[in-house]
């Protein structure tokens, strides 16, 4: 069903999403203040409540166009160029991020759980990443479609959302924070994000 090929290409491009500074990662940074750990792992939780139903969806939505040739390569053509684009944020942020990208979110709820699904719902970023780049994938990765085999896709892509946010909440402070490192990661995964993004406009089109 999947092999480590598949699961290694799942877990880069969703770290494309996951590792990027934005509204869940510094919620996690001011939560994780108080709250330690516990707070990324509820923000994670809200996020999962919303991007799971938001999969599976997908997942069943783009199984009865799998075989149109000219949605195939629409797709293609599409994805490809999101992860373009995101390789290009990723590019962005490795140059420019600060210290002061992970605390600029200040949250009046006192509820983790409730700042996740929240932050998840209403990010516009989020729902471009699936529907441009997330769906892209799981039409590459999946062989079928069945219940089972979309939480494994899942579970594959998920699992980083909760590890980062955790420990993001567990640092609690970007004083923490080797900037340098987190920038070296940034630009690889953008290489690799601008390999994929190549290959499947070139497959699609050749």
């Amino acid at each position: 069903m999947f092999d480590l090929s598949v699961l290694l290409k799942i877990i880069i491009v969703s770290a494309s999403g996951a590792l990027v500074p934005g509204p869940l990662t510094a919620s996690a940074t001011t939560l994780g203040v108080k709250n330690g750990w516990k707070a990324g792992l509820r923000i994670a939780f809200g996020h999962t409540l919303v991007e799971f139903p938001l999969v599976i969806s997908i997942a069943y939505g783009l199984e009865t166009i799998f075989q149109i040739p000219s949605i195939k390569f629409f797709l293609g053509l599409v994805g490809g160029s999101f992860l373009l684009f995101f390789g290009c944020l990723t590019v962005k942020d490795a140059l420019y991020v600060r210290s002061s990208d992970f605390q600029n979110t200040k949250s009046k709820h006192n509820s983790s759980l409730f700042v996740g699904v929240i932050l998840t719902l209403f990010n516009p970023y989020f729902i471009a990443w699936w529907l441009g780049v997330g769906s892209t994938l799981m039409m590459q990765v999946l062989t079928s479609i069945s219940l089972f085999v979309v939480i494994v896709f899942y579970l594959a892509h998920v699992w980083l959302d909760y590890v980062w946010l955790m420990f993001i909440s567990t640092v609690g402070s970007a004083s923490k924070i080797n900037l340098k490192l987190y920038k070296i990661i940034l630009i690889v995964l953008s290489i690799i994000i601008f390999y994929f993004g190549i290959n499947l406009i070139t497959s699609t089109i050749f």
